[in-house]
């Protein structure tokens, strides 16, 4: 398999590009790659190039850049807003989200949220690696924490929000009568904005959201709520499965 590398760059034809230190090792130890060997690059602009490597030292390297494989293409305008999680459940948020197709992850803090201070920075290295292997032309940004309030205070105009609510009716009662079951995920969609071009995903937390949460999300005339079936589902797994039934019903899975 001809590896893929994100450059943070210009990329044109006949022309070198650097590689950072990690790429170096990446190439040389992990893959034991050498001079003249083919890579593909991407930079979430330019499309993707075929090229070859040039040099590859101890910590320095270059990459001679070919001709256009792919063309840029559009991507779904598709934010992963997730309560943060423990570690290793959080790195397959991010992994998983790439691969499906999130365009943004935005971590949300919620009243319910239990995990430690989060490593932006790497958390962004697993985007990029998962953008690599997984052949999308786009690095998804991974956004610093935000509270729950101040995402909705300042929700961008003009973007549908789908809401996995898995809440029992007894919580709906404490905040002003019984809201009823939210409807199954694809039959929501259909009755939703399914026009709009730009939609977010929220998921809670292990504990899920709190009755004030869920009780203000169902206000918002943005929100779709939406149930993601008959069983309890761990937080990693409702991130994805929120994002993959979004896919299949307005997103680019449909286009091949």
């Amino acid at each position: 398999m001809i590896p893929r590398l994100y450059i943070d760059g210009p990329l044109h034809a006949g022309l070198p590009a650097p590689l950072t230190g990690d790429q170096v090792h990446y190439l040389k130890n992990v893959l034991r790659r050498q001079e003249g060997d083919e890579v593909r690059l991407f930079n979430g602009k330019d499309g993707e190039f075929a090229a070859r490597i040039a040099e590859l030292k101890k910590k320095t390297g270059a990459v001679q850049v070919g001709e256009k494989t792919r063309e840029q293409e559009d991507e779904p305008d598709l934010v992963l807003y997730f309560a943060p999680v423990k570690r290793g459940a959080l790195e397959i948020i991010v992994q998983k989200a790439v691969e499906v197709g999130a365009a943004r992850l935005m971590p949300v803090i919620t009243e319910r949220t239990v995990a430690p201070k989060l490593n932006i920075d790497r958390l962004q290295a697993i985007a990029t690696e998962a953008a690599e292997q997984c052949g999308r032309l786009t690095v998804p940004s991974v956004g610093e924490p935000m509270k729950f309030a101040a995402l909705l205070e300042d929700w961008p105009d003009g973007r549908r929000l789908l809401f996995c609510d898995e809440a029992g009716d007894d919580e709906a009662e404490e905040w002003g009568g019984r809201e009823g079951r939210a409807a199954p995920v694809l039959e929501a969609l259909k009755t939703g904005d399914s026009k709009s071009p730009a939609w977010g995903v929220i998921t809670g937390p292990e504990g899920g959201f709190s009755p004030g949460e869920r009780h203000d999300l169902r206000a918002k005339s943005y929100v779709t709520a939406a149930t993601l079936g008959p069983r309890i589902l761990r937080a990693d797994t409702a991130a994805i499965a929120a994002l993959v039934l979004w896919q299949a019903a307005l997103g680019d899975w449909r286009r091949r």
